[in-house]
């Protein structure tokens, strides 16, 4: 018989079986394990596990009698139980905790990671050839355009530019709540999801498990099925609309013209070389813009992209990253989710959405809840664990990098060129959020002092040293010298401090 292969819980698509020299046998076994002791040791959100273990439960299921499908207390509980001392193979796993552990076990041959556009070894070796320290996202994307012949003609990239974010970045429309978008793909549940939803109660019941959030109708893909129907939906109805307001924020509206399709990607339920195959079709063929092909696509094989390399480049001390030395705790209406304990309505919306459904789009992820993380300095290795645990398309590899890289910019500008915060202003500007808030976003100081206002400038004041010698930093620091309330603004944001804004 063949060598068995084990599959992740993230590794759920066919390219994951696909047989070859650097794959399982078209007739290997295939081991998934549901371990326990995984939501034993953190309060994962609800609807994340719930999704989890459907998705695991449907590939068991498609796979029939070729699955060995454990349910145990531990991964090294189920392998034992599913394989004996037998050898297994397993693609690389996503995260550095479950490779030391698979590397830990004699009987497991490692193969290379799929999943991926770029493989590890031609990434570090443009990586080294750019010195490994200024690893630019917008570099990376166009040296992989071009590996890739992705939205190129000949050298050139179509259009003549490479970059469409000036397009991108229009606010919401004014006088309306939703985007008037088409409606994305929603799944149905069925057998499957009844039995999860009956175990997590039951673990929370007898067990002690805890989870956060709620666990509503499942919103996301569960199988490769549901994971192509969503897809399609997108590139044929909703890819189309999706550029312009990219960036925007309605508060009646968290899906716009988004994809949805995180959680499938990083579920391994879809592959990202045909997602962006149909995308670019769709453009060649005339039926999107190619702002919005553009923008998805940087989305896919941009960021997506540089986040999975960077995270195994940048080394397990990056995990550590602290430059701007921020220590405090996360409170607990934040840990807990508790929107309705929030005033500010934008962080109360967004706190909301997640708690409702584990998802809201990258903006508010990063300029509402990022930003306000960054402002109170949240410890970031909490900020990252958080995020993690409460996003349904949150793992290790995405978290780390976005969170101390982009949103915490706890390492020092290694990822990005200056930290991603705002006052108030940008979030009137790109959204609806502001208007019924009790809290107005010129006022610095007083009982309407927007939090966020306040809390930019209380950090860059905190900060002045050494942003005052970043380039794209000198202004805002700079304008500390204007505010004749600065005195005050301080003295009420110490005051405020853990505190629900």
């Amino acid at each position: 018989m063949s060598t068995a292969h084990w599959l992740f819980g993230d590794q759920l698509g066919p390219h994951f079986l696909r047989p070859g020299d650097q794959g399982p046998a078209p007739d290997a076994p295939v081991v998934l394990i549901e371990a326990k002791s995984v939501f034993r040791r953190r309060r994962f959100h609800r609807a994340k596990a719930h999704l989890v273990l459907s998705a695991m439960r449907h590939r068991a299921a498609e796979l029939g009698d070729r699955a060995r499908h454990v349910r145990a207390e531990t991964y090294r509980e189920g392998l034992r139980e599913a394989c004996g001392d037998s050898d297994v193979t397993v693609h690389h796993p996503t995260s550095r905790a479950a490779l030391d552990f698979v590397r830990r076990l004699p009987q497991v041959q490692v193969l290379p990671a799929r999943g991926f556009l770029v493989e590890q070894d031609a990434f570090r070796a443009w990586a080294d050839g750019h010195t490994g320290t200024k690893l630019r996202q917008e570099d990376f994307y166009r040296w992989t355009r071009r590996r890739l012949d992705l939205l190129m003609e000949g050298d050139s990239p179509v259009g003549g530019r490479w970059n469409l974010d000036h397009d991108n970045r229009e606010p919401p429309p004014r006088g309306t709540g939703t985007l008037d978008a088409p409606a994305p793909y929603r799944p149905r549940e069925d057998d499957i999801d009844e039995q999860v939803r009956e175990d997590l109660d039951r673990w929370e019941r007898e067990d002690g498990i805890e989870f956060v959030g709620r666990d509503g109708p499942r919103l996301f893909p569960a199988s490769r099925r549901e994971a192509r129907a969503a897809l399609s939906r997108f590139v044929e109805h909703r890819l189309a609309g999706f550029g312009p307001h990219e960036d925007a924020v309605l508060a009646a509206d968290p899906v716009m013209s988004h994809s949805l399709l995180s959680s499938s990607l990083n579920l391994g339920l879809l592959d990202p070389a045909e997602v962006v195959e149909l995308a670019e079709d769709a453009w060649r063929a005339g039926r999107a813009p190619l702002n919005s092909v553009e923008g998805f696509v940087r989305q896919v094989a941009g960021w997506r992209e540089y986040v999975w390399q960077v995270y195994w480049y940048f080394g397990a001390d990056y995990r550590d990253r602290n430059a701007l030395r921020h220590h405090e705790p996360l409170p607990d209406w934040f840990l807990d989710l508790d929107a309705d304990a929030v005033t500010a309505r934008c962080l109360s919306t967004v706190l909301a959405q997640v708690r409702d459904t584990g998802w809201t789009h990258h903006i508010p992820r990063l300029m509402v809840l990022g930003s306000h993380a960054l402002q109170r300095g949240y410890d970031p290795r909490a900020v990252t664990d958080w995020f993690h645990r409460c996003f349904v398309d949150g793992y290790d590899w995405v978290m780390l990098p976005n969170v101390v890289g982009m949103s915490q910019y706890a390492d020092g500008g290694r990822m990005t060129t200056k930290p991603y915060t705002s006052g108030g202003a940008y979030l009137n500007r790109m959204s609806d959020l502001c208007g019924p808030c009790a809290y107005r976003p010129t006022r610095r100081t007083g009982e309407q002092a927007c939090p966020y206002t306040a809390g930019y400038w209380a950090f860059l004041h905190r900060h002045r040293q050494r942003l005052g010698g970043n380039p794209r930093m000198v202004q805002a620091v700079r304008g500390l010298e204007r505010l004749g309330d600065l005195d005050q603004l301080l003295r009420e944001d110490a005051d405020r401090g853990d505190r629900a804004p």
